[in-house]
Parts: structure tokens; C-alpha cells; sequence
């Protein structure tokens, strides 16, 4: 008589492994979400920082004034809550020109859930300080983040 040891799994021991990897998807799915939620608003406030920032170099770079538009604050060409405008001022009248190059800069292209508004337009100058001090506030479903300008043209986020 032959003994041959078979080797291998049973179809009842792969079904129940499914089952517990299926279990244990179901439960990591929305911890992922939140997550993920929170991923995007630490972005979209870190892009806003840094653009603002970007703004400020330019405007000591071209010694001249740069002026950024936020929604909530600024009835232009913006759509929605989620978009924003910086303005290369190079006649400093606050106002675009034909050529005057304008930026518009859209935070849901990478963070989609992300809004945003804000309770001042500010504008740096050639000096590196800002006026019309603003804080912006970017919010989600995880809640909300403020991005604020200092007088000295410090950005931070809070």
C-alpha cells in the first residue's frame, strides 16, 4: 500500500482566508478615507501657503506689487470656492491691465474636496511686507485649516 501525503489547500480553507481578508478590508476602508480627507487638506493649505510665498518673491524679485484674490473676497473671474488669482501689478494700481499677467490657480485639481475662502485680497510689496492682511480658510470634511499673512509678509499655516 502506498501513502501519499498530499499537499496543497482545501477549497474551505481558502474560502475562509477570503472571508477574513474581506472582513479585515471592510473595517481599514473608512480609517483610510479619514486619512486620506486629512491628506488633502494639509495639501491644499501647504499649495496655498507656497504660492502666497511665491507671490511675495516675485514681488521683491520684479520690484513691483503682486496681489493675490481669493473667493469670498474678490467678485472677478473666479468660479466658485476653490479657485484663486495672482496678479503681477506692475503699474501697483491694484487692478489688472491688459499686460498685467494674471495666475489662476484651481486647489481642486489635486485636492478635491477642499474649499476655501477668505476675508481680504493681500498684496505684497517690492519690500517683501504685505498689506491687507488676510487669513484664508480651507475646509473639508476633516474640518479646516488657516493659512494667514503677517504684516511682515510671514505665511504660515495655523
Amino acid at each position: 500500500m502506498k501513502n501519499f501525503f498530499q499537499s496543497g489547500f482545501t477549497l474551505l480553507e481558502l474560502m475562509i482566508v477570503i472571508a477574513i481578508m474581506g472582513i479585515m478590508a471592510a473595517m481599514a476602508v473608512p480609517s483610510y478615507q479619514t486619512y486620506m480627507a486629512q491628506r488633502r487638506l494639509n495639501g491644499a493649505a501647504r499649495q496655498v501657503m507656497s504660492d502666497l510665498m511665491a507671490a511675495r518673491m516675485k514681488a521683491i524679485a520684479q520690484n513691483n506689487e503682486f496681489k493675490v484674490f481669493f473667493p469670498g473676497s474678490h467678485s472677478g473671474a473666479l468660479s466658485g470656492n476653490h479657485q484663486y488669482q495672482i496678479l503681477d501689478d506692475d503699474d501697483d494700481d491694484g487692478a489688472s491691465s491688459t499686460d498685467e499677467a494674471i495666475e489662476i490657480k484651481d486647489i481642486q485639481t489635486n485636492y478635491t474636496d477642499v474649499t476655501m475662502n477668505a476675508n481680504n485680497n493681500p498684496v505684497f510689496s517690492p519690500k517683501g511686507t504685505a498689506t491687507n492682511l488676510a487669513t484664508v480658510t480651507l475646509s473639508n470634511s476633516r474640518g479646516s485649516k488657516n493659512v494667514s499673512i503677517a504684516i511682515t509678509g510671514r505665511v504660515k499655516i495655523e
